[in-house]
């Protein structure tokens, strides 16, 4: 990353947590340990929570850039990035159209697949769907998943026929598009991307090994027997792989600054791209300051540096 940051070359900063989402409680844990680590080193810092304050109310309140810890909803799918776009204060992470493809499932696939990256197989689902024919194409067990949310929302396993609709049901109460994914076994990993002055930058990857079926909610971010590798045990020319993989990816949906691609391993160790993060968690349970942890980066300046980075889609900062 860059070198020396002053903290008060950054004015005053807006930390945008909590929100409305069905990640509220995971932003608002974010949002409060950014906001503490951004104060602790002399940044103006202050909350800004858009489901107890009007979000308009930020345009007039004398902000110089905006730290985005909301997760879910408006803060990952381009309707907040419009926003600050519109009245020009610079915000944290990826731009309008990033965010949208990224918190999209389904056309993020679409994306990757065009750029000739693996991503696992799957299917668009609905009260109409042949259950049957979506199990012949993509095999048991798969995952059925909302394709708008984050953070395991709405996510079941299904492993029998009998299993399939019910998934459907469930995710469907989040999300009107619900997206059937074939389930790789090979293990779980992340790999956490951010700006540098030489371009995209890949930590090392973390491998998840969840105690529960699989990496749900309460693995992420409720209990504590939930595993976290790094070093994550790969052969070195892996790692390598899946961390181009990760750049590509983040590159191919137009990705800024900083975040987080997801990876599922096949049976032969071969890694699928899964989904990509554009306001990754920041929770005493989150991947990115784990990762950067073990390249030589502690939470604070981790924090910091991101805050540095905030720039808008017409005119990105300099690193």
């Amino acid at each position: 990353m860059s070198g020396t940051i002053d903290p008060k070359s950054l004015g005053k900063v807006a930390v945008l947590f909590g929100g409305a989402s069905a990640e509220r409680e995971v932003s608002l844990n974010s949002g409060s340990r950014v906001l503490d680590a951004l104060q602790r080193q002399g940044v103006d810092a202050h909350a800004f929570d858009p489901a107890a304050t009007p979000l308009t109310a930020i345009e007039h309140a004398g902000f110089d850039r905006a730290f985005i810890a909301l997760h879910g909803g408006i803060g990952e799918n381009g309707t907040l990035q419009g926003f600050l776009e519109m009245i020009g204060l610079p915000y944290t992470g990826s731009g309008v159209l990033a965010s949208a493809l990224a918190m999209d499932k389904w056309r993020s696939k679409l994306v990757w697949q065009a750029a000739g990256l693996p991503t696992p197989g799957y299917r668009l689902i609905d009260a109409e769907t042949d259950a049957q024919a979506v199990i012949d194409s993509l095999g048991l067990p798969m995952f059925v998943k909302p394709v708008h949310e984050g953070s395991s929302v709405g996510v079941t396993k299904v492993k029998t026929l009998a299993d399939l609709m019910p998934a459907w049901q469930a995710a469907s109460r989040h999300d009107s598009a619900v997206i059937a994914e074939t389930a790789l076994l090979g293990g779980e990993f992340t790999v956490a991307v951010w700006q540098t002055s030489n371009g995209l930058q890949a930590l090392p990857p973390v491998r998840i090994v969840p105690a529960t079926e699989f990496y749900d909610y309460e693995a992420k971010y409720n209990r504590d027997d939930t595993q976290y590798n790094v070093p994550c045990g790969l052969p070195e020319a892996q790692v390598a792989h899946m961390q181009d993989l990760a750049v590509e990816a983040f590159e191919a949906l137009g990705c800024r600054g900083w975040g987080r691609v997801d990876f599922l391993l096949d049976s032969a160790g071969a890694p699928y791209v899964l989904e990509a993060n554009t306001a990754p968690g920041m929770t005493d349970h989150s991947l990115v300051p784990m990762a950067a942890r073990a390249a030589g980066v502690d939470y604070d300046h981790l924090v910091l540096t991101v805050a540095a980075m905030a720039s808008l889609d017409a005119n990105p900062a300099g690193i």
